[in-house]
């Protein structure tokens, strides 16, 4: 993560982006949607601890403003902005501003997303897959398009795509969310081959099974559980590496090797009776 302050720099894996020091309380800017809760709010925590700032970017500015208070930080180092990622008029008023107040975000992190099951016998649930891919997809091009073409001006950026290792194979009862996963992860990969020449790096990050909102109510097995502030920590050290693709913890990125290599009828087998995420309503 390179502060605008200095010359842009073009990370390769001999010259990673360089860490900035958090005793001097400034440093490069951070721009995290879905920053109200789960990963986005460790993600934005663990920013600030390495003295970097941070815009926080969620429908709930009640819950941002309150959560920005408890960590008792100034203007200087933290802000609230009001946007759904679903709305891209009002989510690029939102950017705009924070460009206006603080300039053009080093990195950023496009997290906000929903996970819900869905059974495509039930009418109701189309809806649920639409809404998940314009929020987890959408959304997340609306994210990138907000900074990307003054980011390849400037001749540096990161953009970060947060996935899921639900994008490796499809999940009975997931559909729309191992779709929308899946569907990142080839987008990202799309868009880092287009920044390559450009200074601008693309990273996608795959969690595995985060303590969060979204998963405490899963009725299954979640191996290898990983609290949020863990994660965060992690997911912020591979960025600064120069990764490029992540799976986070290392233990599901194994579990994401075999599961590729499994022929259909034994992945079927394995899975078949897997409790399956609650629909919407349920």
């Amino acid at each position: 993560m390179t502060p605008t302050s200095t010359p842009p720099t073009h990370p390769t894996a001999s010259n990673p982006v360089p860490r900035h020091s958090a005793s001097t309380g400034t440093g490069c800017l951070v721009f995290i949607t879905g920053a109200s809760s789960g990963i986005g709010q460790a993600l934005a925590l663990q920013c600030l601890r390495r003295g970097w700032r941070v815009a926080l970017v969620a429908r709930r500015l009640d819950a941002l403003q309150q959560w920005i208070a408890q960590q008792g930080v100034g203007s200087d180092r933290a802000r609230a902005y009001a946007a759904d990622v679903t709305d891209s008029a009002g989510f690029l008023d939102a950017a705009q501003r924070c460009r206006d107040e603080w300039g053009l975000p080093d990195t950023v992190i496009a997290n906000a997303g929903i996970s819900v099951g869905m059974d495509t016998r039930e009418r109701e649930d189309l809806q649920v897959m639409q809404d998940t891919f314009l929020l987890n997809n959408l959304g997340m091009a609306t994210t990138f398009h907000a900074f990307l073409a003054d980011m390849q001006a400037r001749g540096s950026g990161t953009l970060v795509g947060i996935a899921s290792v639900a994008a490796i194979r499809g999940l009975p009862g997931h559909g729309a969310y191992c779709a929308s996963k899946a569907a990142v992860v080839a987008y990202c990969e799309s868009l880092r081959g287009e920044c390559r020449a450009t200074g601008v790096r693309v990273v996608t990050l795959l969690p595995g099974y985060i303590e969060t909102p979204l998963t405490a109510g899963n009725p299954y097995p979640m191996p290898f559980l990983m609290p949020a502030e863990q994660f965060a920590h992690q997911a912020l050290s591979a960025i600064e590496r120069g990764d490029s693709y992540r799976v986070i913890p290392w233990q599901m990125a194994w579990v994401a090797r075999l599961l590729r290599l499994l022929p259909n009828g034994l992945f079927d087998r394995l899975f078949a009776g897997r409790g399956r995420k609650p629909r919407r309503g349920t």
